[in-house]
């Protein structure tokens, strides 16, 4: 059986981990193999990428080898795939080598679309690259006060991550002696302050605490980078010292050019993670699914489990044994060296409690720990 993975991010590591130790002895008798595709050598912990942009973590903290967190017997190869061919059951990649699998999984990831809103690639800060995560924190290192303005498009990866950049924001001027010189102001797509509504009744009165004003249904249209304002689409404007921007999203541009997803999102059944249609051999994971649900590296964390335990399964028996519930888990960084959590699935609504300093710094050890989590020890 040839199980081949396209992708080398959390959910493509952990179902490679995962199913080479379900398969141990199958892949010994060479009775299965499993190939890993990946675009880069190096593997990224992304959501470090938020304390980079405040200055709590250096770049080289998010980075370990790929192989090396990989299990001995998985194959592995930095060559990108470049297209998909389904009926024939193979993929042909970057360097023009062809890869013949039984069973697919692609967990190829989003990417960050800021030139898809007029004048925010020009004129806001971010931090969902390393890149652009050193250049905010920089930004942040010169600003000496004004009005500073968080806004948000969708779709994008990681739901916490405005409301946690928001609260790190206020603990950063808190620390620099400047927060009595700035105005934090947040904007939101939808009518409250988050997109689940548990989290939103939390953070609101958070905000209001601190002092945080926020405008919801607030769509960005565009940036007026030369007056600094700030449009949404239902016409109302705001005026900023400095923009920090949670850009829109994609799933990645492979994905579009073989059109097998709107947008790079690829249709798949919410339960089975099967790609909608009639390949029942690939499966898809993570921020590359289209299923409505936040893309976290949780939800690819729990889906790479499901699926490592049904590939293992079919090997063994010929048929599946389980379906994604939905399940999901994101700490909140609240500020003040705090943090609360928000854990839900499908059927069960978050229910964020209270942020305490233990659950601040359960998430910095996950930080640490996370390499552990991505060889599936934890």
């Amino acid at each position: 059986m040839k199980i081949l993975v396209v992708g080398g991010g959390t959910g493509g590591t952990i179902v490679a981990n995962n199913m080479a130790r379900r398969l141990h002895h199958e892949m010994k008798a060479g009775k299965a193999r499993i190939t890993m595709l990946s675009a880069s050598e190096r593997h990224m912990y992304q959501p470090g990428l938020l304390y980079v942009a405040v200055g709590r973590m250096a770049p080289d903290e998010l980075y370990r080898d790929q192989k090396g967190l990989l299990e001995p017997s998985i194959e592995f190869h930095v060559d990108p795939v470049e297209t998909f061919d389904f009926k024939e059951n193979k993929v042909i990649t970057k360097s023009g080598r062809t890869h013949q699998y039984d069973i697919l999984i692609i967990s190829t990831g989003s990417r960050m679309m800021p030139e898809s809103i007029p004048g925010l690639a020009e004129s806001a800060e971010t931090f969902y690259t390393e890149e652009s995560a050193i250049k905010m924190f920089k930004r942040l290192r010169e600003f000496q006060g004004g009005k500073v303005v968080i806004t948000v498009g969708v779709p994008h990866k990681c739901p916490m991550a405005p409301l946690e950049i928001t609260f790190m924001l206020h603990d950063y001027f808190k620390e620099r002696g400047l927060l009595d010189k700035v105005q934090i102001h947040y904007t939101y797509p939808i009518g409250r302050v988050h997109s689940l509504e548990n989290v939103a009744k939390w953070a609101k009165p958070e905000f209001d605490r601190l002092g945080i004003t926020y405008e919801t249904l607030f769509n960005m249209k565009e940036v007026d980078a030369t007056n600094s304002i700030l449009k949404s689409e239902e016409g109302t404007e705001v005026k900023y010292d400095l923009l920090i921007g949670i850009p829109p999203h994609k799933g990645m541009e492979v994905i579009e050019k073989n059109s097998i997803g709107q947008s790079g999102w690829i249709p798949t059944n919410r339960n089975t993670l099967n790609m909608d249609g009639e390949f029942k051999n690939v499966y898809v994971l993570g921020d590359t699914t289209n299923i409505p649900i936040s893309k976290a590296g949780s939800t690819a964390h729990y889906e790479a489990e499901v699926v490592a335990e049904n590939v293992a399964s079919i090997v063994k028996m010929g048929v599946p044994v389980r379906e994604y519930d939905g399940k999901v888990f994101c700490f909140i960084e609240a500020g003040k060296d705090k943090a609360t959590y928000a854990m839900f699935t499908y059927n069960n609504p978050p229910d964020p409690k209270e942020p305490t300093q233990a659950v601040h710094w359960f998430k910095m050890a996950y930080n640490k720990l996370y390499w552990s989590s991505v060889r599936g020890i934890l």
